[in-house]
C-alpha cells in the first residue's frame, strides 16, 4: 500500500465547518483546558519578520498532543501590506503527522481555521469576561476577523442587539454591514465610518481588529465595565491596558514574547508579571474568578496558540476522512 497524507483544501474547511460555531467553539474550549495539561508540548510562536515598518510575517507555530498521538505545525503569512494590492493579507496551512512513526497525515489550508480559531477564543473570553448585561459591541476594523468575531461572540451571547463597525475602509463597513444584516435581523448595525471613538465609547465590549500597528484605541473612550478584546499587534495606546481592573490573556507566557501591546509594555518595564491577572484557562477551569463586578474594565489580550491550531486542524481532519473530504496524495 502506497504512502499517502490527506490534503484537505479551503472548500473542504468550508463544507466541514458550514457555519456550526458550536462545534468551533467546544474545540476552541477543549484545546484551551489542555494548555495546562502534561501531555502538551508546545514551543513559542517563531515569527520571521520580513519587514519591521508593516510588520510583514511568516509565523511557524509547533504543537504535539502525546495522548492523542498527534504532532502538528502552522505556517502562516500575515502580509498587513496587502491589503494595497487588494489580495488577502492571511495565508496559513497545516501540517499533522502521527506521533508513533512521524509519518505526515495530513495537510490543510488554515486561513479559515485561523481567522475562526482567533475569534472563538474572543467568544469564550466575551463568555466569561464581558458583564451580565452586555448588549452593544463595537469594532475598530472591518475585515474577517471582525466578521468571525461577530458572528462567535453573538453566538455566545445572543442578547447583542447593536453593533458599531469602524475602519478607515468606508466600503468594507458597507459591503459587511450589508451582509450581516441578511444573517441578524435583531441586530441594528451602526456605520460609524471612520469614527473609531464612537464605536468604542458606546461598547459594551470592543473588539479592535485591524492589520497595520497603530496606537487606535484610546483610553478616553473605554466606558465603565466594558471588554476589551485585543486581536492583533499594536492596537491601543499603553494607557489602556494601565486603567484595566484586570489584565487577562489566552498565554501570557506566550504574549511577553511577541509585538503587541502589552508586550511592548512588558519589554519598556511598564507592566510586570504581577499585572497579569491570569490566562483564560484558570478563568474557565474555576482557579480564577473571571469578572467580579459590572464596573471592571477587563483587558484581554489573544496571541495564537499553536495547541489550539493543531487541536483543531486534528478535529478537521477527522471530520474529513468521517464524510470522506480532501483528496489523498500519494507520498
Amino acid at each position: 500500500m502506497k504512502d499517502k497524507f490527506l490534503y484537505i483544501s479551503s472548500e473542504d474547511i468550508y463544507s466541514l465547518i458550514n457555519e456550526n460555531y458550536d462545534y468551533i467553539l467546544s474545540t476552541v474550549q477543549e484545546a484551551l483546558l489542555l494548555t495546562q495539561s502534561d501531555t502538551v508540548i508546545q514551543h513559542d510562536k517563531t515569527s520571521l519578520i520580513i519587514d519591521e515598518r508593516t510588520q510583514n510575517r511568516i509565523n511557524c507555530l509547533p504543537a504535539t498532543i502525546l495522548d492523542k498521538n498527534i504532532s502538528g505545525i502552522k505556517w502562516i503569512s500575515v502580509f498587513p501590506s496587502n491589503k494595497k494590492k487588494e489580495i488577502d493579507n492571511v495565508e496559513g496551512f497545516t501540517l499533522l503527522s502521527e506521533t508513533e512513526t512521524g509519518k505526515l497525515k495530513a495537510i490543510l489550508n488554515s486561513s479559515l481555521a485561523t481567522s475562526l480559531r482567533t475569534a472563538a477564543v474572543g467568544a469564550i473570553a466575551a463568555k466569561y469576561l464581558a458583564k451580565s448585561n452586555s448588549k452593544v459591541i463595537g469594532f475598530i476594523g472591518a475585515g474577517e476577523e471582525a466578521k468571525a468575531h461577530f458572528k462567535l461572540i453573538k453566538c455566545v451571547i445572543p442578547e447583542i442587539n447593536t453593533c458599531y463597525f469602524s475602519s478607515r475602509t468606508k466600503t468594507k463597513i458597507t459591503d459587511l454591514i450589508n451582509e450581516l444584516e441578511k444573517l441578524y435581523p435583531d441586530v441594528k448595525f451602526i456605520n460609524s465610518s471612520n469614527d473609531y471613538e464612537e464605536a468604542a465609547s458606546n461598547s459594551d465590549i470592543i473588539i479592535t481588529a485591524i492589520s497595520s500597528q497603530e496606537k487606535v484605541l484610546k483610553k478616553k473612550w473605554i466606558k465603565e465595565g466594558s471588554l476589551y478584546i485585543h486581536v492583533a499587534g499594536l492596537e491601543d495606546e499603553f494607557d489602556v491596558a494601565l486603567s484595566a481592573n484586570k489584565i487577562i490573556c489566552d498565554s501570557w507566557e506566550c504574549v511577553k514574547h511577541r509585538t503587541q501591546t502589552i508586550s511592548q509594555m512588558y519589554k519598556k518595564g511598564l507592566l510586570k508579571d504581577s499585572d497579569i491577572y491570569s490566562d483564560l484557562v484558570d478563568i474557565i477551569n474555576g482557579r480564577k474568578k473571571g469578572r467580579e463586578s459590572n464596573n471592571e474594565f477587563i483587558y484581554f489580550n489573544s496571541v495564537g496558540l499553536a495547541l489550539i491550531d493543531v487541536c483543531l486542524a486534528n478535529s478537521l481532519y477527522e471530520l474529513a476522512v468521517e464524510y470522506d473530504k480532501g483528496n489523498w496524495i500519494v507520498k
